[in-house]
Order: C-alpha cells, then sequence, then structure tokens
C-alpha cells in the first residue's frame, strides 16, 4: 500500500467545468488548497467559485498543466489514454469517470509505474459496482434510472446518444421507493465487462430506465433507431439539450441471489462527481498500479461516506417479488 504517500496539494480538473467536474471541484476545493479546472473554454472556467481556471487543450502538449499537479481528474471523454499515459510518466495520479468501456481497457493496458489510476469512478460505473460488491452472489443484475429533467454535461449526452444503438432486451428491477419495480433495458455499461473481471462474478447485466415511463419505452424503439443515422442523432441531440421532460432524481440498484442494495437521490451529476472527489481523497492510502474503484476501496463505508451528503443508501435482503 502507499500509506507513505504526502497529502495532495494541487489537483488539476479537466473538463472541471462540466456538470460532474464542476460538484467534483465543490467538494474537492474544502479538502485540497489548489484545484484547478482546465478546458478549452477559459470563460468557464473561471466560473467555478474558488478554483484556479486555466486553458487546456488536450490534443496539445500538457507539460503546463501537469507541472506540480498531484492528482489529475478526467471528466471529459478526449484522448483520455494519452492524458493517463503523460500524468503516469510524470508520477501523477489519475482519476477517470469515463463511462467507455473501450477507454476503460486502453488505460487498463498502461503501465502506471508508481502512480495509481482509478477507473470505474462515477453513478454508473462507479457506485454500481461498490453496490455489485456489496449483493455478491454468483450473478448480479444491475440498474439505472436516471431523471430525465436533469441537465447533463455534453459528454453524458452524446455518450448515451452512441450507446442507444447497442439497447438490449428488457427486465424488471426493483430499485428504492418511490420508484419501486420498473422495467429497464440493456445498456453497455462498462460494469458488465469489468465487474466478472474485479469481483469474479460469472454473469453480470446492466439496465437502464428513465424516471418517464414514457421514454423508457422509447428507448428501444424509435430513439434507438434514430440515433443510427447522423440527421437522427443531430435531431436526438438538440431535443435532449433543450427539452427537458421528467424529475432530477435518480436512482441505482444492484440485485444478486444473496442481496439488494441501493443508492438514490437527486442529480446524479452531482453523487457522480462526489465520487470522483471522494476516491481522490483516498488516493493517499491506494497502491500503485491501475485499478477500479470497487478494487480499492471498501463498500459500504465509501457508499455510507456519500450518503452523507444527502444521499440515501439501502442494503439487504433481495425481495424477487
Amino acid at each position: 500500500m502507499a500509506g507513505h504517500r504526502t497529502a495532495l496539494k494541487r489537483v488539476v480538473i479537466f473538463g472541471g467545468y462540466g456538470a460532474v467536474g464542476r460538484e467534483a471541484a465543490g467538494v474537492l476545493r474544502r479538502r485540497v488548497p489548489e484545484v484547478v479546472v482546465a478546458g478549452r473554454d477559459l470563460a468557464k472556467a473561471r466560473g467555478v467559485p474558488g478554483a484556479v481556471p486555466m486553458r487546456v487543450d488536450l490534443r496539445g502538449d500538457l507539460d503546463e498543466a501537469l507541472a506540480g499537479a498531484d492528482a489529475v481528474v478526467m471528466c471529459v471523454d478526449q484522448g483520455n489514454a494519452r492524458v493517463a499515459r503523460a500524468c503516469f510518466e510524470r508520477g501523477v495520479h489519475y482519476v477517470d469517470v469515463t463511462a467507455s468501456y473501450g477507454i476503460v481497457r486502453e488505460i487498463e493496458a498502461l503501465d502506471a509505474g508508481d502512480a495509481t489510476g482509478v477507473l470505474s469512478v462515477g453513478l454508473a460505473p462507479g457506485v454500481t459496482n461498490l453496490l455489485a460488491r456489496l449483493c455478491g452472489g454468483s450473478g448480479v443484475d444491475i440498474g439505472v434510472l436516471l431523471g430525465s429533467g436533469e441537465r447533463h454535461g455534453a459528454a453524458a449526452v452524446e455518450w448515451t446518444l452512441d450507446a442507444l444503438a447497442e439497447v438490449g432486451p428488457a427486465w424488471t428491477m426493483l430499485f428504492p421507493e418511490p420508484c419501486g419495480r420498473r422495467v429497464v433495458r440493456g445498456f453497455p455499461f462498462p460494469d458488465q465487462h469489468t465487474l466478472p473481471r474485479t469481483a469474479g462474478f460469472e454473469r453480470v447485466r446492466t439496465g437502464l430506465c428513465l424516471d418517464s415511463r414514457a421514454l423508457t419505452g422509447l428507448l428501444a424503439g424509435p430513439v434507438s433507431r434514430l440515433v443510427r443515422r447522423p440527421r437522427g442523432r443531430a435531431l436526438v441531440l438538440g431535443a435532449l439539450t433543450r427539452v427537458h421532460v421528467g424529475g432530477e432524481g435518480f436512482a441505482v440498484a444492484a440485485a444478486s441471489e444473496r442481496g439488494w442494495a441501493s443508492f438514490s437521490g437527486r442529480r446524479q451529476s452531482r453523487a457522480s462527481g462526489l465520487a470522483a472527489a471522494l476516491a481522490v481523497r483516498e488516493l493517499e492510502g491506494m497502491p500503485p498500479g491501475v485499478h477500479h474503484l470497487d478494487q480499492v476501496v471498501e463498500p459500504e463505508r465509501f457508499l455510507r461516506e456519500m450518503a452523507s451528503y444527502g444521499f440515501g443508501f439501502a442494503s439487504g435482503e433481495y425481495d424477487a417479488g
């Protein structure tokens, strides 16, 4: 373990003025002496309270951005493996909230040296991985219920549109009240690929639904077909960024033959940012190398700390109904 590491003094958040990055910055600025919010839009970076703004183009040279940094939080999907490699070469720790399995695989293959890289850090994947660990068993179902009224960051919307082309079969998941039992559609969250390797599950499936049942029904129908064409994709993207139908509540749940666990609250971007910030705080005690969050933190302790920020956390036996 790396318990001998000194406390973090400078954390750089790439994409720190986005929905998730802004939340992470808000938590970290109370724990780290200097939090740098970096991105291509300096005006937006200056709008994050308590942070040091920096203009950075991730396609260019990263020397200035990484100078003096102890850790980086990656909140955009743009050259992630390149950024992670640059961090590891400089001994800078790296935390990534990406939900892209392709990016995850690229970073997993890197040599972190004496630094630590943490993946599956967010709501899904991230909190979902920890819930699955709590359930145990040979197989686990994971459900993600998102509020269709929340204003999500551009990166999250783009990723969701890409994933809609891979929507799979439906099944029923039990979410905490007031959500109850809801139909979810198979969705390509990375958990289904990583958890068999990190936690030894024989079977993992992950599904998505929206708080609006009507919109959930469209996921595997018209919308899924529409986003496969450039014009249709642009139409749906415009609609998602302008029209917000539904609420800001979310819930994630995991169920196995041994147990059930859930995490819920308002604004999933706030939960994702909080998970990333708490993961950064725990870097000082993590071993070198590239890991997933569920491999390097104790699930129940981490989730209870997250819940202390105003979220709901529950676990127990699974009621198959």
